[in-house]
């Protein structure tokens, strides 16, 4: 057996992320993903994006805007060549959109300037309101992102179908650690995790040639990067569906094309790339980081809990088992902090924020869930 202090399954962002602030904290990790690295998943086919939140000061705002600032100066000091520091500029939607634009940004302290829509129009975007610029924010590289995540970190590709937990070491294959973390997004089938509620959210992304001289990335109800080496990306998420075919009838960038054409001049695009992947959420948007609870031993312990019994001790965990997941369409916006907080956990026994500990949503669950009903 090849031993190991921590087993990280899923070579996303979020995987990659906590097995590079494990290996800076001295730990020996092995890397496992069935695909490769980023090769699957919401990681293959995101946009990558680095920019903050804007609305009315949530708790996910808040906690969006931490991990924002984290994240840009993390890129900008280890990974500079893969984060273009474009600036994001934030569209309005319509016109009720953009008169709420000027409530959100007593929410936001990120650095920012108003761009009037002549200026917008001057530069090459179409049918816009007067709109906010986040000069620091930018776009990564998502793959060669994950893959510097990695440098140095051992990684095998390789299908996991058995976890084993055996005198204090989790056995996969040839393979065993002290502990293990799962990052395998919206596929959480080796435990019980339904009380984390993770589900899938389709996002696809097109890569297009084009002399488009765009300096700038956006949102509106899209993104649509800077140009960048010639390309420009052109993405967004799709309804909740398990088949992405559902949705968009097998051309997953018709739709988007048509929106990306309101937006700017695409006469010349040319389709180099195109990537569709499933990116995980949680049933409250908030990411997922830290340990499992033992669900079965928990309602046989506690049987009244689908009746609304309440808990007088911590609930019962899996032993070194662990989670980084739910990180959502902002995967690379939340994957350093994320990263990092779960080592601190891991390491130093430093107690998971409250914010993406998953021990939140399981009494919800216990009291709500069809599957209890019965």
């Amino acid at each position: 057996m090849k031993k190991y202090d921590v087993i990280v399954v899923g070579a996303g962002v979020a995987g990659c992320s906590s097995a590079y602030f494990l290996t800076k904290r001295g730990l020996k990790v092995l890397v496992l993903d069935r695909a490769g690295i980023a090769k699957v998943g919401g990681s293959s086919a995101a946009g990558a994006f680095i920019s903050p939140k804007i609305g009315k000061g949530s708790e996910l705002q808040k906690l969006t805007n931490e991990a924002f600032e984290f994240a840009k100066d993390f890129y900008l000091e280890h990974f500079p060549q893969y984060f273009h520091q474009t600036g994001v500029i934030r569209i309005p939607k319509d016109r009720s959109d953009a008169e709420k634009f000027s409530e959100y940004e007593k929410y936001d302290n990120s650095n920012r300037a108003w761009i009037e829509e002549k200026r917008l129009n001057e530069i090459g975007i179409k049918q816009a309101y007067d709109s906010l610029l986040f000069d620091e924010a930018g776009v990564c590289d998502a793959p060669k992102v994950c893959e510097a995540f990695l440098e140095g970190i051992e990684y095998l590709q390789h299908d996991v179908k058995r976890l084993i937990y055996k005198d204090g070491q989790w056995e996969i294959d040839e393979f065993m650690a002290k502990k293990l973390i799962l990052a395998t997004g919206y596929e959480s089938s080796f435990f019980d995790m339904r009380y984390m509620g993770i589900k899938g959210t389709w996002g696809s992304r097109g890569d297009y040639k084009t002399s488009l001289n765009l300096k700038v990335s956006m949102h509106k109800k899209i993104s649509i990067s800077a140009n960048l080496n010639g390309i420009v990306k052109v993405g967004a998420t799709h309804e909740k569906e398990f088949d992405n075919c559902v949705h968009c009838g097998g051309e997953p960038l018709k739709e988007l094309f048509a929106t990306a054409s309101q937006m700017v001049d695409t006469s010349d695009f040319k389709l180099k790339d195109t990537f569709c992947g499933m990116r995980s959420g949680s049933k409250d948007y908030f990411p997922l980081v830290g340990s499992v609870i033992n669900v079965p031993e928990m309602l046989e312990r506690y049987p009244k809990l689908p009746r609304g019994a309440k808990l007088k001790e911590e609930p019962k965990k899996i032993k070194n088992l662990y989670v980084c997941n739910g990180l959502g369409g902002r995967g690379f916006v939340f994957a350093p902090l994320m990263g990092k907080m779960l080592a601190e956990n891991i390491v130093d026994g430093k107690a998971i924020d409250r914010r993406v500990n998953p021990d939140r949503l399981f009494l919800k669950w216990c009291r709500k869930s069809p599957d209890l009903e019965r």
